[in-house]
């Protein structure tokens, strides 16, 4: 039976050709140095987060500023805290959702532990019952650290755009300041990961995201090309990825891109997310400087496309931004799915 045999020697060649294809997109995930920034290689690293905004949506940054040992300290923290505090809740999240003996694919829900920590415009900190003094502190000091440095990032994009300094920081603003918060996350061992994704694929809705995650159990893709790629775990770095707001701000130069948690059966993978967005009030639309004719993106208020997003978050985007050109429309996009969104922190 040759030919039989030269069909499966034909269907090896090809599977092994795609491992290897993805194996290099994996390997070309953007990582930036931060500290180049200050030295003869600034200009390549500048050119470096400007190819990962405009073709990946992502990068994750070195040596940014962020002291390690508050870093471990967060992590140890927020896997204890989920180990006495939450892993019980989760467990009986799953009974009373009947998924603590998956026979079918669950596209409903996640796979995920969660709270939400408010930075600003006031802090929620002192209002989360069941965390210790020395988290409280230590999640208010990474909070201020991981502000300052969105602002930072934010100018680096100005630069990049040739916007001027502190564009993006300004129309963030609104008249009340930005909305900046923490989703920390656990998502625990599955023992089905086929049937159940750990946070189903979505674009973020704000501005500018910065993820703090395990270094040590990976999960989190993004959409390359139509593939789905890993984004590194790696010790002490932050993983940035761009919101629906810079891609509109933007005229699309930059875009926001598709990203998803798959779970593992082994270990429990830590998240601390942190999302710099624009005020409530924000006016939100394309920078005049970056468009040539019409654009295509909407203009809009901020919280007016929160209150879409909420009911869409695993929708196509682009519904979304068609809906926000024309207001009349939104009612058509069927809101159905009932998700967990900022609503409940900002």
């Amino acid at each position: 039976n040759q030919q039989i045999h030269n069909l499966q020697l034909q269907i090896d060649y090809f599977q092994r050709r795609e491992r290897e294809r993805k194996m290099e997109k994996n390997m070309k995930f953007p990582v930036v140095d931060l500290s180049k920034l200050n030295g003869e290689e600034r200009d390549q690293t500048m050119a470096l987060i400007n190819e990962a905004c405009e073709n990946w949506g992502f990068f994750e940054i070195v040596n940014h500023g962020l002291p390690h040992d508050l870093m471990d300290k967060i992590e140890k923290m927020t896997k204890d805290h989920y180990k006495t505090c939450q892993e019980q809740k989760f467990n009986d999240m799953l009974k009373s959702k009947g998924l603590d003996n998956l026979e079918t694919e669950v596209e409903d829900v996640d796979w995920e532990s969660t709270f939400y920590v408010r930075h600003l415009p006031q802090s929620n900190l002192n209002d989360i019952s069941d965390v210790s003094d020395e988290y409280r502190t230590a999640m208010k000091d990474f909070g201020k650290r991981l502000e300052n440095l969105a602002e930072d990032l934010l100018d680096l994009l100005c630069e990049n755009l040739g916007l001027e300094k502190g564009y993006l920081k300004k129309v963030f603003h609104g008249t009340k300041g930005p909305t900046f918060g923490t989703k920390v996350s656990n998502y625990p061992p599955c023992p089905k990961p086929e049937m159940i994704k750990g946070l189903r694929a979505h674009t973020d809705a704000g501005g500018i995201i910065l993820l703090f995650q395990d270094d040590k159990v990976s999960g989190l893709q993004l959409l390359k090309d139509g593939d789905w790629i890993d984004v590194p775990p790696l010790n002490h770095s932050i993983v940035i990825n761009l919101g629906d707001q810079l891609e509109v701000i933007t005229n699309g130069k930059y875009k926001s891109v598709l990203h998803r948690v798959v779970t593992q059966q082994e270990g429990n993978r830590m998240s601390v997310a942190s999302f710099y967005n624009p005020g409530s009030d924000a006016e939100i639309s394309p920078a005049t400087s970056l468009v040539e004719k019409d654009s295509e993106y909407p203009s809009f208020v901020f919280d007016d496309y929160m209150k879409l997003y909420a009911g869409v978050k695993f929708q196509p985007k682009e519904p979304r931004f068609a809906a926000m050109k024309n207001a009349s429309a939104v009612t058509e996009l069927n809101p159905t799915a009932a998700v967990e969104t900022f609503q409940k922190w900002i």
